[in-house]
């Protein structure tokens, strides 16, 4: 199918009051939803929160589209083995994991088609935890539309760009971006590059949201005006399609006689935003000690405890490193979280070896994990006379407060490096003993 729908740009701000239309007159002024509605659209309100959620944290749009949503056959259910939900079954072990990239695949595979669930925690109908998955795809999505009722998704390219379409508007992202998609918001993925691969991040949880700045200040990390959500854009197409929706789990498909990327003109704080990670305000230690990792905190989901999140979006970014007297990569550690670990371009400081753009770790509540041998032997003996700038690399972590379970498709596969825990072997006891 050729696209017919092209970008008008974006809006900057994150979680602002926007208003967009793709022909002029479509919203209505003063109004949400008025008896007739201008060029004979329908109009629609799409909830991200609860009616009743307090004002600072209300998340809905109202769209105006050729045709309600309502207007699709019945659902029924669609089969794809690598993708779940399903994190309350079977034991997991407490062993430090990592994998190499995904295999691309070898026959025509769309973005749908190319999931993979890596892992994950609590579960959708409970709306809180979060799935962790991976895409690899060459093949655009045809024919062919998705919404996540589960979840809103993190998407983070590792490998191609993406091209997200949806109902409110074109999205573009490359490696080192970020696309955040609202549950519900129904889109297709194309790939001007031939093929994709990254992780997602499928929050089960709150919406993701800018964290609390605190002593830092007004102006660290990632500054909201850097946060982009596209304008108003259109397919007015009619054809035998298909609607792919995740719900309670898994995939359902219906028929659909239309494009779903109907909606003319839409105002409201619940739509699609993208972030270019190269923005990222990072802040550092110029004194004598190592930092904590939530200095580079880029997006989180809050939970019922406070200073405790469902989900931690944190990245390691290009940096200085001018701390005085101080072992300079990240420290040994064992932490109540879990953490799950990705790579999208250059290495990772803490273990140059063995960790590749495409890959992947986990490291689960309490499990010890920190700089391979190696790395710390080199960190040791570095000269700390001088400062240290770590370049090209971007690094990311999903962090999370329950114990993230891999999936048995993950621990079986090819690509798992079974002998992960060789890189501390290295690690001698060098106390004199007496």
């Amino acid at each position: 199918m050729s696209t017919s729908i092209a970008s008008r740009g974006y809006q900057t701000g994150f979680g602002n009051e926007f208003a967009t239309e793709a022909v002029p007159g479509a919203l209505p002024v003063g109004r949400n939803s008025p008896q007739r509605v201008a060029h004979g659209l329908y109009a629609e309100q799409l909830s991200g929160t609860a009616f009743t959620a307090p004002r600072g944290s209300n998340r809905r749009s109202w769209v105006y589209r050729i045709r309600p949503a309502v207007t699709h056959g019945e659902f029924t259910a669609y089969a794809q083995p690598h993708l779940h939900s399903d994190f309350a079954h079977g034991a997991v072990s407490p062993n430090q994991l990592r994998w190499n990239p995904l295999p691309l695949p070898t026959t025509p595979t769309d973005f749908i088609d190319g999931l993979y669930t890596m892992g994950g925690n609590g579960a959708p109908d409970a709306h809180h935890g979060v799935g962790i998955h991976l895409y690899a795809a060459n093949a655009d999505m045809q024919g062919r539309y998705f919404y996540n009722a589960d979840g809103e998704l993190l998407i983070v390219p590792e490998l191609g760009r993406l091209r997200l379409l949806t109902e409110l508007g074109v999205i573009e992202i490359e490696p080192q971006q970020i696309a955040v998609m609202p549950r519900g918001v129904r889109f297709r993925v194309e790939l001007p590059d031939g093929q994709a691969r990254g992780y997602i991040c499928e929050n089960f949880g709150a919406l993701l949201k800018l964290p609390d700045l605190g002593p830092i200040g007004s102006n660290g990390l990632a500054n909201p005006r850097d946060f982009e959500t596209p304008h108003a854009a259109f397919e007015d197409i009619d054809g035998a399609f298909e609607l792919i929706a995740k719900f309670g789990g898994q995939l359902w498909r219906a028929d659909i006689d239309h494009s779903p990327l109907d909606v003319v003109a839409w105002h409201g704080n619940y739509a699609p935003y993208r972030y270019d990670l190269r923005r990222f305000n990072t802040i550092g230690s110029i004194s004598h000690d190592h930092p904590d990792p939530s200095i580079f905190l880029v997006l989180h989901s809050p939970s019922d405890t406070p200073g405790t999140s469902n989900m931690d979006f944190a990245i390691f970014p290009p940096r200085w490193l001018v701390a005085q007297d101080t072992f300079r990569p990240p420290w040994f550690h064992r932490n109540i979280a879990s953490e799950f670990m990705g790579l999208i371009h250059g290495a990772y400081d803490a273990k140059a070896e063995g960790f590749v753009p495409g890959g992947a770790s986990l490291h689960n509540c309490m499990s010890g994990h920190g700089p391979d041998a190696a790395t710390f032997d080199k960190a040791s003996a570095a000269d700390l006379s001088r400062p240290d700038v770590i370049k090209d690399t971007m690094a990311f972590m999903f962090e999370t407060r329950g114990v993230i379970r891999p999936t048995a498709q993950a621990m079986d596969a090819a690509h798992r490096q079974r002998d992960y825990q060789h890189c501390w072997q290295g690690l001698k006891a060098n106390f004199p003993r007496q």
